[in-house]
């Protein structure tokens, strides 16, 4: 027995010890491979997954690392029957591969002949394949070469796509040399991303995931679709190409509800590209508009299905996924593996954080009590409106006006999910703000007015989390969220973390109402946080005037 921070046990859970001197490089070592599931104040429970332990494979590490991470920081014996497991489905990936015959086109080829003989016989990949070639190889229909990844990672045989891309039409790319260098982690992204083909790179928000975008395009000197969250995020996407490569304005095309531009280099929002009329996705030809020879798919882990689907079309172009977290909530996280590609890259934010490219935060929760009126209201109130009642008490109007005294003149954020709620403190604070109606024109005027320090106060909802760059904003007070997401916690984080001019630690507070799903949500959204690495800390509103 040791003294390691670690207790591996033989239903793949592992329990770390957070106090302990090692837990931060144990999470570290575990964090390619293992999920953190449950993260209360001294014991984090984390979940070794086949899913996991295969992004981890395709990501460079192999089941010899896994192992001897495992064993070097267990306080126990690590049950030899976990250790056997994680090597046999570690082992699973690359079994079976999808390559490129000079005669019969795309093949599947195996490596363990019973491997494909299992395979063959299930009924949902069966339709997918055409003539058995020999005993270790059998044709693949083009079309399905994106469907036939997903069926097999769903029986528990994933296979490595090594078919190669076709080029796509060509269109010059370069970086700018002047006044910038990429930073070596994005450098190594991007290598990651191209020696794999296709995949998914991970960086925290603020880590320069555009950059990396950039940088892939450059590589493929080649038409680029890139897929976007909203039309601001496409904006701020073309002026970073502007300024990072030698695209010039007229190379780069607007595809949103207000422009239909296919250029070069087109930059689609995901709504424009899922509007349906008459039950038809009209706008999905874009996909084949031009001969790509990359997509980019922006902040992936929001990806929409009809995405997906069309995705599933797209195998022999070149596709690279950016998101801070792989974390789906509708639990797709299959389907990005199997059709974007499994992860390249990944970079722990506190990693980026010592090296001095994201800001250090401050995570605090700050708990407020219901009053009896709220308590009895709350009470008696059906499960399906519990939340917004918690949520939106008017105990947290006050807190948030104490913390945006606090830190008076710093650039601050007020973040919210309910717009009544978000209207009244735009209204007790004398703060402008931003939300779904509010016109694309407007947000950008308030955005720039954001940066440039002419406002300091800006109330956001949800449509603030992803793809918004507000690089001076230190402070962050969250009064409301979409339930317990994870990725949405990681998002409003993500809007503090660019570094600050003068070294600035910056500010991250959650507001919460106790005893009520509010809390309940709020944990579940801190896994993220304490996955990263981020300690929160929890107060009691009262206290916060003191």
């Amino acid at each position: 027995m040791s003294d390691g921070p670690l207790i591996v046990q033989s239903d793949k859970t592992l329990l770390l010890e957070v106090d302990h001197d090692q837990a931060s490089a144990c999470r570290r070592a575990i964090a390619p491979f293992a999920e953190l599931e449950r993260s209360p104040e001294h014991v984090h429970t984390y979940r070794i997954t086949p899913l996991g332990l295969w992004n981890a494979r395709a990501a460079g590490h192999d089941a010899e690392q896994v192992v001897d991470a495992l064993m070097d920081y267990s306080r126990y014996p690590v049950p030899h029957s976990l250790l056997v497991d994680v090597a046999e489905t570690m082992a699973r990936y690359g079994r079976l591969r999808l390559e490129r015959h000079p005669v019969h086109g795309l093949v599947l080829i195996t490596t363990d002949r019973a491997v494909l003989e299992e395979v063959v016989r299930a009924k949902k990949v069966q339709p997918m394949l055409g003539e058995r070639v020999s005993e270790d190889m059998i044709v693949v229909h083009a079309s399905e070469r994106g469907h036939l990844k997903q069926q097999l990672l769903k029986v528990g045989w994933p296979a490595e796509d090594l078919a190669g891309y076709v080029d796509g039409e060509a269109h010059p790319i370069a970086l700018a040399e002047d006044g910038w260098h990429m930073r070596p982690y994005q450098a190594e992204a991007v290598e990651s991303f191209w020696h794999g083909g296709s995949g998914v790179v991970v960086l925290p928000c603020g880590a320069g995931k555009t950059i990396v975008g950039a940088a892939a395009m450059a590589q493929a000197k080649a038409t680029t679709l890139i897929l976007v969250t909203n039309t601001v995020s496409a904006r701020q996407w073309k002026e970073e190409l502007l300024k990072r490569t030698s695209l010039t304005p007229d190379e780069i095309g607007e595809y949103s509800g207000a422009v239909k531009e296919i250029r070069p280099v087109t930059i689609a929002t995901y709504q424009v590209m899922t509007t349906r009329r008459k039950g038809v996705y009209q706008h999905l030809e874009l996909f084949d508009a031009r001969d790509w020879g990359l997509v980019v798919y922006d902040e992936v882990h929001l990806l929409p299905a009809p995405i997906f689907r069309m995705t599933a079309d797209l195998q022999a172009r070149r596709r690279l996924g950016l998101t801070a977290t792989l974390v789906r909530e509708d639990g797709h996280e299959g389907d990005v593996f199997s059709l974007i590609g499994p992860k390249r890259f990944d970079a722990p934010w506190k990693d980026i954080e010592q090296q001095g490219y994201i800001a250090p935060a401050d995570c605090v929760e700050v708990r407020v009590t219901l009053g009896e009126g709220e308590r009895i209201a709350y009470a008696t109130a059906e499960s399906d409106v519990r939340y917004r009642l918690a949520a939106t008490s008017p105990r947290k109007i006050a807190v948030v006006e104490e913390l945006v005294k606090k830190h008076a003149g710093e650039p601050t954020l007020v973040i919210g999910q309910y717009i009544d709620q978000l209207d009244e403190l735009a209204e007790k604070l004398g703060a402008p703000v931003v939300k779904g109606d509010t016109t694309v024109k407007e947000r950008e005027h308030l955005f720039a007015a954001f940066r440039t320090g002419e406002i300091s106060l800006l109330v956001v909802s949800k449509v603030a989390n992803f793809s918004v760059d507000l690089p001076e904003a230190s402070i962050a007070v969250q009064v409301s969220g979409a339930f317990g997401s994870r990725q949405e916690e990681a998002q409003r984080l993500g809007r503090l973390l660019r570094p600050k001019g003068d070294g600035r630690t910056a500010h991250f507070y959650a507001v919460v109402a106790r005893d009520t799903v509010d809390a309940e949500f709020a944990q579940h959204r801190q896994r993220f946080l304490s996955e990263q690495g981020y300690a929160y800390t929890i107060t009691d509103a009262a206290d916060l005037a003191s």
